[in-house]
């Protein structure tokens, strides 16, 4: 039997280990601040601290990590939290651990939708939130669409949403790649970059506010279902016996995980492979309980993001590099070591 890691002494070392990520992070940029002075500069915000901290600190040092830095790293960290918690519900819902949201098609249909909205003013009056919405109602439209194509005499055949997803997927690019020919003026290079590779430099408070509550609500919805999923995985009859309703449960999961994906695609564009790596790597440290699975995937997604964003924004000062392409660079590889583990074990 496979030895798994204390998963309550992994929490503790990912939370400290998120903790001064997120500390640090916020310091690396073309004018680099010391991560004690990033310290002081949020405490100084704090209630019961801010006047007890010397400010031996620039205004400039302080509107860049307040107005800048800080609801980047943020938004990065939620990003990964976000797509590890979908990608491992869309990976209980099919029973396969080679599903992820963006392979079913979700990214590009968020994408597509969003960016007809910017060309014809579609939910505009929502203000700063359009693209949200406009995303939120092309990631569900798009999973339906797949879902639908894969049952099977009511069941969810894998392999008809694996084709599904890829069918909607290259669909709706080309619907993204074709309003952004059609209209450049609206689209720039870094536009597209967005949609397509993902990037977390627009990120302000101003509209994140009620993109990222919504995750949240969502994060906590799918965490206290957990022995629900932990019954799904044992399959419709065993879940149906302990008295789980499987369709609405389905429902349940595409749902979530829709306006999840829906969300995250409008703040963040589309960075792939996270909903893939951080669960299974999180289910190879401390096994399939849900309970586990999900609080130390969504630190390592977050991780991973925080640090693939640092090496972004870094490599190639100042210009920067669409995030998404770091983390297909390592998703990729690991997708594919998946598929050859799989094979092995059919063998």
């Amino acid at each position: 039997m496979k030895k798994r890691l204390n998963w309550k002494k992994l929490l503790i070392f990912l939370g400290v280990a998120s903790a001064f990520s997120i500390v640090a992070c916020i310091g690396f940029g073309p004018a680099s601040v010391s991560p004690i002075e990033v310290m002081k500069i949020l405490l100084s915000r704090a209630p019961f601290f801010g006047d007890n901290i010397a400010h031996d600190w620039t205004e400039l040092q302080e509107s860049v990590i307040l107005t800048v830095r800080l609801p980047r790293v943020f938004l990065g960290f939620v990003v990964g939290c976000s797509l590890a918690f979908s990608g491992t519900s869309m990976q209980t819902l099919v029973k396969n651990e080679l599903a992820d949201p963006y392979i079913l098609g979700v990214s590009y249909g968020a994408a597509a939708f969003a960016t007809i909205g910017i060309v014809t003013g579609l939910f505009s009056f929502m203000g700063v939130y359009q693209n949200a919405v406009n995303g939120l109602i092309g990631a569900i439209i798009s999973l339906v669409f797949v879902f639908v194509f894969s049952l099977n005499n009511g069941k969810v055949n894998v392999y008809h949403l694996l084709l599904g997803g890829v069918a909607i997927g290259m669909f709706t690019k080309a619907i993204v790649k074709m309003v952004a020919m059609m209209y450049p003026q609206a689209f720039t290079h870094s536009n597209s970059a967005f949609w397509t590779q993902g990037g977390l430099a627009g990120a302000r408070w101003a509209y994140l506010q009620w993109p990222l509550l919504l995750t949240i609500v969502c994060i906590v919805f799918l965490f206290i279902r957990y022995r629900e999923l932990n019954a799904f995985l044992l399959g419709e009859e065993t879940a149906h016996t302990l008295g789980i309703v499987v369709p609405r449960m389905e429902k349940f999961l595409i749902l979530t995980t829709a306006v999840m994906i829906g969300i995250t695609v409008s703040v963040s564009g589309g960075i792939g492979f996270i909903g893939l790596v951080a669960p299974h790597i999180a289910r190879m440290l401390v096994g399939g309980d849900h309970k586990r699975v999900f609080p130390v995937s969504a630190l390592l997604g977050g991780l991973f993001v925080l640090w693939c964003d640092v090496v972004a924004r870094m490599l190639m000062a100042p210009q920067e590099i669409p995030v998404g392409i770091f983390t297909a660079l390592i998703g990729g590889p690991f997708f594919i070591y998946l598929l050859k583990r799989k094979e092995s074990y059919g063998k």
